[in-house]
């Protein structure tokens, strides 16, 4: 009688349902509906089905002939098999409506799906439920969907890009093997006492706002990296602002916080952190024994370490010309499109997003502390980052779409082999990790946008520059503590605090 399916969101309903037997009532095995799809605003539609009343009224006699012949119903009064048609119709109606629309439902979203050009973001906006099958008169639903935008690819074969390049030198080597050894070694006081790159400090932080403390943090211990992530700001210019600091010596770093923040007012503000170094400490370096790098590295001298090294740093530079590139090219081919993508959409998919960028950085040798101090400073101005992104993802899943670029189980079972093998995981281990962490829509959208990048880049002439190291990424330091307070002061108003403030 009814089923599961009547409460299945709609996009999903359509991806399971099977297709339509050649019922009476139908043509050539489909439904007679009508489609009627109008704009209702940027990358929004609304759809409007009617569906034709004789194949539901021979739907219902179909049911109700086989419940009228079936020895299963019972009606008091009644042998199995002998009760009147219209008491049997009159029992069963409501079962036999719900198991009829959902029957109905899904045929008629499969069909949509095969006949109109619409190209989902998410499942319709739809509740079955509230939807009936009417006792006269066609059968009629609608729903709001959100769709991928509509624009013409200019060429994209042949552009003109240009590709930064960058030979690492021994001391970028050397700095690399310290980041990736620091895990495996002793945090101890330093001897110097004086901050650089990579140490690690303790300090009591106040922040503050047009001159009032809005809060403090007390014994913060953070890394001492370029960049530096709290959960609601970020420090652009840690390292250099911390490099030189001792015990005792007091700097300010000025922190942007999110767009996200709670408090309207401050969202996007730059506020000042007022660091008091209470004490420097360094990474006593692990010893480079067989075992240490046979288990955390898969090599077994410190001259394959090396090597290893060389070819993270390398893949590394295969990320940012492979980002730039995409960049380039996006901005070429958006310029002939209108992109106005709305901020509901956007919070929609801000999570598969930015899992399909975590698949990148994952691609790129990224280790999970980096990856995590990248994604800090995404999650910063989630809407801008999502659309850049999202606009990068339309444009590359359209050429794929032109150039009927595929991707095929075996290609997701050769990028997990890929990523076992880089992560030291089997197959099987990273696979459920991935299912777990619902990460394998975005392993398959990382594959095809990489496969019509490649193509783009295939056919295009690089006009290379340097790379210095001002311009590359620095990595991000994270913490878990807020700039702003548990229930945080709004921004003060010409010269005054509207509200309480927290310390």
């Amino acid at each position: 009688m009814a089923n599961d399916d009547e409460t299945t969101p709609p996009a999903e309903a359509t991806a399971v349902a099977e297709a339509p037997g050649a019922e009476a009532g139908e043509e050539n095995g489909k439904l007679v509906q009508t489609v009627e799809i109008k704009d209702i605003g940027p990358c929004k539609k609304h759809v409007k089905v009617t569906v034709d009343r004789k194949a539901i009224d021979d739907r219902f006699n179909e049911k109700f002939t086989e419940l009228t012949l079936s020895e299963e119903p019972q009606v008091r009064g009644f042998r199995p098999g002998k009760a009147p048609r219209k008491m049997i119709e009159k029992r069963y109606y409501t079962t036999v409506a719900d198991e009829i629309k959902s029957q109905v439902l899904m045929a008629s979203l499969e069909q949509l799906a095969d006949e109109q050009a619409i190209s989902p973001l998410s499942p319709p906006e739809f509740d079955p439920n509230l939807v009936n099958i009417p006792k006269e008169g066609p059968f009629v639903y609608e729903f709001d969907i959100e769709v991928r935008p509509e624009f013409d690819l200019p060429e994209y074969k042949g552009l003109k890009l240009r590709r930064p390049t960058h030979t690492y030198t021994a001391e970028e080597v050397a700095n690399e093997k310290k980041r990736l050894l620091d895990p495996y070694g002793q945090i101890v006081p330093k001897d110097s006492g004086v901050a650089e790159l990579y140490d690690v400090i303790s300090a009591d932080v106040a922040i503050s706002f047009q001159g009032k403390e809005i809060n403090k943090l007390d014994e913060v211990q953070v890394k001492v990296e370029p960049q530096l992530a709290l959960s609601d700001g970020v420090a652009a210019d840690f390292g250099k602002t911390m490099a030189g600091a001792k015990s005792g010596d007091v700097r300010v770093v000025d922190i942007t916080l999110s767009q996200e923040t709670a408090t309207e007012q401050l969202r996007g503000q730059t506020v000042q952190a007022q660091f008091t170094v209470k004490d420097v400490k360094t990474t006593r370096q692990p010893e480079l024994t067989s075992d240490l790098l046979e288990s955390a590295f898969g090599v077994s001298t410190p001259e394959a370490f090396t090597e290893l090294v060389e070819a993270v740093l390398n893949r590394r530079l295969e990320y940012t010309q492979r980002r730039v590139a995409r960049e380039q090219v996006l901005q070429q081919i958006a310029a002939a499109a209108a992109w106005e993508l709305p901020q509901d959409m956007l919070r929609k998919q801000a999570r598969k997003t930015l899992a399909r960028k975590v698949m990148e950085m994952r691609n790129a040798g990224m280790s999970d502390e980096q990856i995590r101090g990248r994604s800090r400073i995404l999650e910063q101005d989630v809407l801008k980052s999502t659309a850049e992104a999202l606009k990068e993802h339309f444009v590359l899943q359209k050429i794929a779409e032109v150039e009927k670029i595929e991707i095929e189980e075996d290609d997701i079972d050769t990028e997990i082999d890929r990523i076992a093998d880089q992560s030291g995981e089997s197959p099987r281990k990273v696979r459920a990790r991935l299912e777990k962490e619902d990460l394998m829509e975005a392993v398959a959208a990382d594959l095809l946008e990489r496969k019509a990048l490649d193509l783009i880049l295939g056919s295009a002439t690089y006009e290379d520059y340097e790379l210095n190291s001002e311009a590359q990424q620095g990595e991000v330091a994270t913490v878990e503590q807020a700039v702003l307070p548990d229930a945080p002061a709004p921004a003060p108003a010409e010269g005054e605090a509207k509200g309480d403030s927290a310390s």
